[in-house]
């Protein structure tokens, strides 16, 4: 009977210390977004080259160190932009821009806004690029394959559910695509930079 009960107080201390920490919020968060990209458009060598404006998903993967502190991973799929010289399109490529942020979650426990700021590093991979032969020096266009640069974050989480929440989020990414000609030397280089504000809805684990 002393074994039976010892075992028993063991087993109710056992999920008594167990109980806090099953309690806790999982640090795992995905979120789906609707994002408008709106990229900048200037160029350092006066050319004028742009890119268009459009609306693309994004998906993101968020962990939370602490409740305050989260790394969040931002994905899509390679994005389809036309290239437009002095406002006609002369061709096209696609870009990828997997970006990583580190963030600061200022009221993490406030059931009305939950607001953040990230700041983080962003790499482009440029593919398909489909630009005019121009002939002569220049010969045929091409697009320098990959871009680092910073992205800057702000946004709000709005629990909907103990699990699902409204999401709103601004992002300022860096991405320069450097235009070169056949050799190789750099003909000019379009500053993208895009403003991204996206809308959707987030999941905690």
């Amino acid at each position: 009977m002393n074994k039976t009960l010892r075992a028993v107080a063991i087993a109710a201390l056992s999920v008594a210390a167990l109980t806090p920490a099953m309690a806790q919020e999982s640090p795992w968060q995905v979120r789906v977004r609707a994002v408008n990209l709106d990229p900048a458009n200037k160029t350092e060598k006066g050319l004028d080259l742009a890119v268009n404006a459009k609306l693309i998903p994004e998906v993101d993967i968020s962990y939370f160190f602490t409740p305050n502190i989260a790394a969040e991973l931002i994905l899509t799929y390679p994005q389809k932009h036309n290239v437009k010289l002095n406002g006609d399109v002369i061709g096209s490529l696609r870009h990828l821009p997997p970006t990583l942020t580190a963030q600061y979650h200022f009221m993490p426990n406030d059931t009305a806004i939950r607001p953040y700021v990230g700041v983080g590093l962003n790499y482009t991979n440029f593919s398909s690029v489909s630009l005019p032969n121009l002939g002569g020096a220049i010969g045929q266009l091409n697009v320098k394959r990959s871009s680092f640069g910073w992205a800057l974050q702000a946004g709000m989480d709005v629990p909907l559910t103990k699990n699902w929440s409204l999401n709103v989020d601004v992002k300022k990414v860096q991405i320069r695509a450097e235009v070169q000609a056949q050799d190789g030397s750099e003909v000019d280089t379009l500053k993208v930079d895009p403003l991204l504000i996206g809308v959707g809805l987030g999941y905690r684990f």
